[in-house]
C-alpha cells in the first residue's frame, strides 16, 4: 500500500471515529428508538382531506355576432357587463398591432379569453405553412395577454373521412399546441357541425388521437348537442381535457326553412339546450375557467348584436341566478 492510500485510510477512519464519539451510545442498542431523534408530533391534521376548490365561472362573450366590427363589438361587450372576449383573426388586419388592441382591451376592462385561428386543413402539403398560421396567431394572442387558441378542423370534400384523417388531423394538433404551449398559450379543439369532431364519436377520435398535455377540448354545447351529444354529459367524461367552453343555444327549422341547415343558432334560453343541466354539470366538477357566450349571428333582423347579448344576460341572470 502506497504511503498517500495509508494516509487517506487513517483520515477516513478517524473522521469516523470522531462522529461515532458524537452520538449517544444507547442509541445503538436495540430496539431503535425513532422518537429519540425525532421529536413526537400531532400529525392529525393530515387525516381530513383537503377539499377541492369551488366552481369559479367566468362569463365571456364571443365577437363573431358583430360580423368583423370588434371595435364596435367591445364597446357593446364590455358596456354590458361581460368580463371578457373572444375574438376571430380578423383582428390583426383591423388594428395596427396587438399593443394598439390591448390597450383597448384594458381601457374597456375585457380580457382577452381565445382567438379563433380559423380550420386546420388535413392536406400533407400544406402541414408546414398551416402550422406557421397557426402560431403566428398564437403570437398575436401571448401579445395581447390572452390565454387560448381555437381551432376547428377542415374535413376533406367530396369523400368520407377516414381512420388515416383522424390519426393526422391528432398529429397535427399536437404538433400546433406544442408550439402555442412554448408561447404560453393553450390549444382548444373546437367540435362543430360539418368537421371531424362533429359527432361525439368524432370529438372521442380526435382526443384519443392528440397528446393531452398539449390539445385540449373548447366545448361548443349547442355544436354538441346539435352532432347528437348530451352537453352536461361530455363536461364530467372532459373534464380533465376542458379549456373553456362555447355556451350557446340552437334551435330546429321547419321544413318550409330556405336554409340549408335544418338548424340555427339562437339567444340563450330561446332553443333546446339544456342549460341549466350545464351549469350544474359545470359545478359538479368544481370548473374554474372561462364559458364564452357565442351567436354565430342575428337571428332575428329586427335585433341587433347587443340586442342578443342582452337577452343572453338576463337568461344568465333571471334563469340560472349567475352574475356576470
Amino acid at each position: 500500500m502506497s504511503l498517500d492510500m495509508s494516509r487517506r485510510s487513517f483520515c477516513c477512519r478517524a473522521g469516523a471515529l470522531v462522529m461515532t464519539s458524537m452520538v449517544p451510545p444507547h442509541l445503538f442498542q436495540p430496539p431503535f428508538s425513532p422518537a429519540l431523534l425525532y421529536p413526537p408530533a400531532d400529525l392529525s391534521c393530515f387525516d381530513i382531506p383537503l377539499s377541492p376548490a369551488p366552481a369559479d365561472i367566468r362569463i365571456g362573450y364571443a365577437a363573431i355576432t358583430w360580423g368583423g366590427r370588434d371595435s364596435e363589438a367591445i364597446e357593446d361587450i364590455a358596456g354590458l357587463g361581460f368580463r371578457g372576449i373572444q375574438l376571430r383573426e380578423n383582428c390583426i388586419q383591423e388594428f395596427a398591432s396587438a399593443r394598439e388592441l390591448r390597450e383597448l382591451l384594458d381601457r374597456h376592462g375585457l380580457k382577452m379569453v381565445a382567438l379563433s385561428s380559423g380550420n386546420l386543413t388535413l392536406d400533407p402539403a400544406l402541414g408546414t405553412a398551416e402550422i406557421g398560421k397557426h402560431l403566428k396567431h398564437a403570437k398575436f394572442v401571448h401579445d395581447l395577454g390572452g390565454l387560448y387558441l381555437q381551432i376547428i378542423d377542415q374535413r376533406p370534400a367530396n369523400r368520407p373521412a377516414t381512420s388515416a384523417d383522424y390519426r393526422r388531423l391528432g398529429s397535427l394538433l399536437t404538433e400546433v399546441g406544442k408550439r402555442t404551449a412554448d408561447l404560453g398559450v393553450s390549444l382548444g379543439y373546437h367540435n362543430h357541425m360539418g368537421s371531424l369532431g362533429e359527432s361525439p364519436e368524432g370529438v372521442d377520435r380526435i382526443l384519443e388521437g392528440s397528446d393531452p398535455r398539449y390539445v385540449k377540448l373548447e366545448l361548443d354545447i349547442a355544436h354538441y348537442f346539435q352532432g347528437g351529444g348530451n352537453p352536461s354529459e361530455a363536461i364530467g367524461k372532459y373534464r380533465d381535457r376542458l379549456l373553456f367552453l362555447h355556451i350557446k343555444d340552437v334551435e330546429p327549422l321547419t321544413s318550409q326553412s330556405d336554409s340549408p341547415n335544418r338548424y340555427r343558432f339562437v339567444e340563450l334560453g330561446r332553443g333546446k339546450v339544456d342549460l341549466p343541466a350545464v351549469f350544474s354539470a359545470l359545478r359538479q366538477i368544481a370548473f374554474r375557467g372561462w364559458a364564452i357566450v357565442e351567436l354565430d349571428s342575428v337571428p332575428e333582423s329586427s335585433r341587433t348584436p347587443k340586442d342578443c347579448a342582452l337577452i343572453s344576460k338576463r337568461y344568465f341572470e333571471t334563469r340560472l341566478g349567475l352574475k356576470l
